[in-house]
């Protein structure tokens, strides 16, 4: 009876443990990851962040879908380093991938481009390896998005109809942080409007002010919250699919 409550000690101890131990190397969270299918192995340019084609194609294609992560479409942008586990194919340093769809798996965190999925390995052929797994345990941590040149940028939604209704979506958001809320300046009424989250990192407004439009965003990240306003306005002959500069630089 006593071996056997020392082993049931044991096993509960190793049990508490196991969390700790998968998340305190390096910060690294264990985890599980696979792939989705594409016909040119680069991102969903109809990704659930509404990022478009800029889904598709940042970070050279190597984007994931995730689940939790996700934060109710505030996780869109979010740069992660991910690591595959079998030390005969895995590359060291595994993927960098930016977050630009939503994505539950068997289990798992991170559902990945095939381009990203194909850096998880030490070379090609050890990548062609890890694709025959279809899923597999990783580790992964939060990491800066760095965006050479590049300010965080704000994309007029193709949906937008000046003056009636205007939708943005957020660009190269360098650094670590994520945008929790978007406020337009009401002249009229000398305040600021807060612009609804419409899915993903796509957010709008019914009957806009007319004229120049000053945008202002709340930034999350290292455990506070704080907001940076755009030096850069949206000209009032805004349109679908115009780009605009903020001239915020985050990284």
């Amino acid at each position: 009876m006593e071996l056997n409550f020392k082993y049931q000690l044991s096993l509960f101890c190793v049990t508490l443990l196991l969390p700790a131990l998968c998340t305190s190397q390096d910060s690294f969270t264990c985890s599980r990851a696979t792939y989705y299918g594409s016909p040119d192995c680069y991102g969903n340019p109809r990704g659930a962040c509404g990022f478009g084609e800029y889904g598709k194609t940042v970070n050279d294609g190597s984007v994931a879908g995730v689940s939790w992560l996700w934060k109710n479409g505030s996780g869109c942008g979010a740069c992660y380093q991910v690591r595959c586990k079998i030390p005969q194919f895995c590359d060291e340093n595994g993927a960098y991938v930016v977050v630009t769809d939503y994505g539950e798996g068997d289990r798992t965190d991170f559902i990945m481009s095939p381009r990203a999925y194909s850096r998880l390995g030490r070379n090609a052929d050890a990548s062609a390896e890890l694709f025959k797994y279809g899923v597999m345990d990783v580790e992964y941590r939060r990491v800066p998005c760095r965006y050479g040149g590049y300010n965080l940028l704000v994309k007029v939604h193709e949906h937008s109809r000046n003056p009636h209704y205007l939708a943005i979506v957020i660009l190269y958001l360098g650094g670590t942080y994520d945008v929790t809320a978007v406020e337009l300046w009401q002249e009229d009424c000398q305040e600021w409007r807060r612009m609804r989250r419409a899915f993903g990192t796509v957010f709008d407004a019914e009957n806009p002010p007319r004229g120049d439009i000053k945008l202002r965003f709340q930034l999350s990240g290292n455990a506070e919250k704080y907001w940076v306003q755009s030096e850069n306005v949206i000209s009032s002959d805004w349109e679908g699919g115009a780009v605009f500069d903020s001239e915020i630089q985050l990284g």
